[in-house]
């Protein structure tokens, strides 16, 4: 687990946009259309494209809070890593796993490598994507949700965080697989 009291690259264009708080407010309903999007899987450097998944197979899209490279949501790391190590059980459900972080590039990059992530991390800086799904934000960055498409692409669970419940535990998303 990363200890580091690092805070360079928390203050930037990000943190500011991101800033003052919103609350998860997805109007993603049960049955709906999710997004799609086209997002850099930063290990390969190749774009990710939700919708090429429809028809083949069910998605777990985890949307992770990460401030920075040296810094971790406290509520999403233990997610971040429970997920990692749960990814075998997800694959064999027949799901993709896609991680999606409002971190750069090459912030991602790090991430990646230091936390041996195992399912793909998508970079989202803009946080457009965030955005989309109505996942809200607070403090300098997006708050996470996940949530588990049909092959179809259809939402059939949703996750949205509070400080009660910050990130759906792995069973939860297996039972929707």
């Amino acid at each position: 687990m990363l200890t580091s009291t690092n805070f360079s690259g928390l203050i930037n264009q990000r943190f500011f946009k991101n800033f003052l708080p919103i609350p998860a407010c997805s109007r993603l309903n049960i049955g709906d259309r999710a997004p799609d999007f086209h997002l850099l899987h930063v290990q390969s450097k190749e774009m990710v494209t939700l919708s090429d998944y429809w028809g083949k197979q069910p998605v777990v899209l985890a949307f992770t809070r990460i401030f920075t490279e040296n810094q971790y949501c406290p509520l999403c790391f233990p997610h971040i890593v429970a997920l990692n190590k749960a990814s075998k059980r997800l694959q064999a459900k027949g799901a993709a796993v896609l991680l999606i972080t409002s971190t750069d590039e090459r912030q991602s990059q790090i991430v990646q490598r230091d936390l041996g992530l195992e399912i793909p991390l998508l970079s989202n800086p803009s946080c457009q994507v965030f955005r989309r799904y109505g996942t809200g934000q607070a403090l300098g960055a997006p708050l996470p949700a996940q949530f588990v498409l049909d092959r179809q692409g259809n939402v059939v669970y949703r996750h949205l965080f509070s400080f009660l419940d910050a990130n759906a535990r792995t069973e939860q998303l297996l039972k929707y697989l």
